[in-house]
């Protein structure tokens, strides 16, 4: 069965309006769906379709588990030769670099490496010597770039696009659907949504909010018409040892994973602004919430002792 058999047969009309379709699949190691509202099956067929295709394409481009991917292409050629990038990777590069100098340097596309040290799928601690290691190998104020090229300088450096790669992919999908004319619907990639107008009724979205300490329960709901949710916390990936959870959200200052925050939602007009501004609130700990302040931003956030914040929009 073909690809797009397989996508015709999982057009979902949601019961309560039939002007509505859904699709659900998997990309970026994640559940996703798009959802659109659309005159007819064939219509929502098209749109779906190149919104999923999108998405796809990205993966392919930018996942560091795809061997002929640029950003594998630019890791295996660290301390060794130049990498010539094309005008959407040096857009995501230049949005990269902005990420590092907004945030003091905690947002770092080169820290990545750090899961070398820490698996989450075992709830053992790294050797402070492993770290350490690492550390020496993290630093985006190292990283070459000239004339649209980029150099890791190092051997054993490296790029990863995965602290917004599915963010910037659901921002694409929704870019997409509206170029096809769509009007009411949404992008929802492993929960990064990007909204591109309320129900056909004029009723906004309705997007709960995990409660991290409680597995598949909603604390939250926040209502979206348009733009954008995303969600950062310790309970994605992590192990508990001695009464301590160790999250995948690592600082590349110390090589530890932060502790502050259970989590961080943020509402902002881009997936791909909603997506690492959560990550770098988690990454600020205490002050995390003062930074998004300083943006304007809609968030809620859940410290580590259950305490909820919130400022709506």
């Amino acid at each position: 069965m073909s690809p797009s058999s397989t996508l015709r047969q999982s057009l979902q009309k949601p019961i309560l309006d039939p002007s509505l379709y859904r699709v659900e699949f998997k990309a970026m190691a994640s559940a996703c769906e798009v959802v659109v509202a659309a005159a007819n099956e064939r219509e929502a067929y098209r749109c779906i379709k190149s919104a999923i295709d999108e998405v796809q394409r990205i993966e392919k481009k930018y996942s560091r588990y795809h061997p002929d991917s640029i950003v594998s292409i630019i890791n295996s050629s660290a301390g060794k030769d130049w990498v010539l990038c094309d005008d959407e990777t040096e857009s995501l590069l230049n949005y990269a670099g902005t990420l590092f100098n907004i945030s003091d340097g905690l947002f770092d596309i080169t820290s990545g490496i750090l899961r070398q040290a820490w698996n989450f799928n075992q709830p053992v601690l790294p050797s402070h010597a492993k770290i350490l290691e690492l550390l020496k190998l993290i630093g985006w104020q190292q990283v070459e770039r000239e004339n649209q090229k980029i150099r890791l300088p190092k051997t054993g450096m490296e790029i990863d696009f995965g602290g917004f790669g599915k963010e910037y992919a659901a921002d694409r999908a929704a870019t997409i659907l509206v170029e096809h004319g769509v009007k009411h619907g949404y992008v929802n990639l492993g929960g990064d949504l990007r909204a591109i107008g309320a129900k056909p009724t004029g009723e906004p979205w309705v997007m709960g909010i995990l409660n991290p300490r409680e597995k598949g329960a909603i604390i939250a709901s926040i209502p979206l018409t348009v733009g954008a949710l995303a969600t950062s916390g310790d309970y994605e990936k992590f192990f508990d040892l001695n009464g301590k959870r160790y999250c995948h959200i690592i600082s590349p200052r110390t090589g530890q994973p932060v502790t502050y925050w259970q989590s961080v939602s943020v509402l902002a007009p881009l997936a791909v602004n909603a997506g690492t501004y959560t990550t770098i609130a988690m990454l600020k700990e205490a002050d995390g919430l003062a930074w998004l302040e300083s943006f304007g931003l809609a968030y809620l956030a859940i410290d580590c002792n259950g305490q909820v914040f919130q400022k709506q929009a």
